[in-house]
């Protein structure tokens, strides 16, 4: 896809989303947000996508909102009239992985937060610094870090604003796993394609649908849902195709397609 601040690349069921002004340290702006929510519009929309990889061109995932320009840089700017699907990370009905393989300040560490994995370097600074600026962090923090790595450790990143490193932040459970630096892209390459390969496509768009819903919802209203989904989905074909494939040991061909085949969570 033809993107100035972004690089989007689909390989064996992986589609590949690079924030890309490594001059700038991918520093966000109105621009790069719009491409961005375009090329995960795009990776929704694509079947042949089974997950997407999202990471930072150069030596820093993203520093935060462009402030070249003084405080103009955290206003959003206008969604440009390119045509095309928008989503966030979260309404992507795929697994996104978030190779977070350096420096993530602000809106670089809130964005990856909508996403389903993170791994981050182990030298990569992090920080919720929006407090130490005069205004608040976006896109749910609230609502999420709360709920991803506990109530007080997240008043202690979102009410001081202070840096922490990549080894502190999976020791928080901010992220799954901190890497050197060089191996970060790989590891999530590597879930990402073993996603593709061998997990149910309508299956992962479900699960990770009822994860997010479940943010709102409660556990008997969860029961339910799930109870509803489970027999449509014992009856469909890749059912029996994972148990098939299970027994004689292959990769197994999934017949079912995101962009037709995801019922309705009724939630």
């Amino acid at each position: 896809m033809d993107f100035e601040t972004v690089l989007y690349e689909v390989a064996d069921g992986v589609a590949t989303i690079t924030l890309n002004r490594p001059q700038a340290m991918n520093a966000w702006t109105p621009q790069l947000s719009d491409e961005l929510s375009l090329a995960m519009g795009a990776a929704d929309a694509n079947d042949d996508v089974r997950a997407v990889v999202l990471t930072g061109a150069g030596k820093a995932f993203c520093v935060g909102a462009d402030l070249s320009d003084g405080e103009e840089g955290f206003r959003a700017g206008q969604q440009s009239r390119r045509e095309g699907p928008r989503c966030m990370p979260y309404t992507v009905r795929k697994p996104v992985i978030a190779a977070i393989n350096g420096h993530a300040v602000g809106v670089g560490i809130t964005y990856p937060m909508l996403c389903d994995i993170r791994i981050v370097s182990e030298s990569a600074k992090i920080q919720y610094a929006m407090v130490r600026r005069g205004i608040l962090p976006e896109l749910g923090s609230h609502v999420l870090l709360p709920r991803v790595i506990g109530f007080s450790r997240a008043a202690d990143l979102l009410l001081t604003g202070r840096l922490i490193m990549g080894t502190e932040a999976a020791e928080m459970g901010l992220a799954s796993q901190a890497l050197p630096t060089e191996e970060v892209l790989p590891a999530a390459m590597t879930i990402a394609r073993d996603i593709a390969e061998n997990v149910a496509p309508v299956s992962a768009a479900l699960a990770k649908q009822l994860m997010w819903s479940g943010l709102t919802v409660g556990i008997d209203e969860m029961i339910a849902a799930e109870g509803r989904l489970l027999p449509g989905l014992i009856k469909a074909p890749d059912s029996g195709e994972g148990v098939r494939a299970f027994f004689e040991k292959r990769t197994p061909k999934w017949q079912m397609r995101v962009s037709t085949d995801v019922p309705d969570l009724g939630i």
